[in-house]
């Protein structure tokens, strides 16, 4: 048991850690482009920033996603499931978290089929000529973590069931 506390621990510190990245990409872009609108009003706009900012925001955007599974902030529709009972509730969990989890592995076929591409046909951005394979690495990585995250809150809302399920019985009993 202690081995799939540490694995638990280090997983969300992992997702936490990857979100904080993705956080700071958002800065950079930011940054970016309040530098280029500088630079355009005083001397010259940077080159390429619409094209770093494409790539850059798109990275950002993966990297919250496994933060959002594991704290379940995806997609809530509480208004919709406050008052419905536990039990439901639960297995409404356990749909949503199998099919992030199916999602997330078809994304991380496609996209890694789409880097494949994007690599041999030697794709690169207009104005800086950089490699738009590049940008895959980072969300093929975020996918992966949103699997992992799926099957971990998975994994939660099964024990909560089993748990819901083992106090039933102890209050139904004689």
């Amino acid at each position: 048991m202690p081995y799939s506390n540490l694995f638990a621990n280090l997983l969300r510190n992992l997702i936490t850690v990857w979100a904080i990245v993705g956080g700071c990409i958002l800065l950079l872009v930011v940054f970016l482009n309040v530098s280029s609108i500088i630079g355009s009003i005083f001397l010259k706009p940077l080159p390429g920033d619409f094209e770093l900012t494409k790539m850059g925001v798109a990275v950002a955007i993966f990297c919250f996603l496994p933060y959002c599974q594991l704290y379940r902030q995806n997609v809530s529709a509480e208004v919709f499931t406050s008052w419905i009972n536990m039990k439901i509730r639960l297995l409404l969990g356990l749909i949503t978290s199998t099919l992030a989890f199916f999602f997330s592995i078809l994304l991380v076929w496609s996209m890694f089929e789409g880097m494949l591409d994007q690599k041999a046909y030697n794709y690169t951005t207009t104005i800086l000529q950089f490699p738009i394979w590049i940008a895959f690495i980072p969300v093929l990585f975020s996918l992966s973590l949103l699997a992992c995250a799926s099957i971990f809150t998975l994994k939660q809302d099964w024990n909560s069931g089993l748990a819901l399920n083992n106090r039933n019985d102890l209050e139904s009993r004689p």
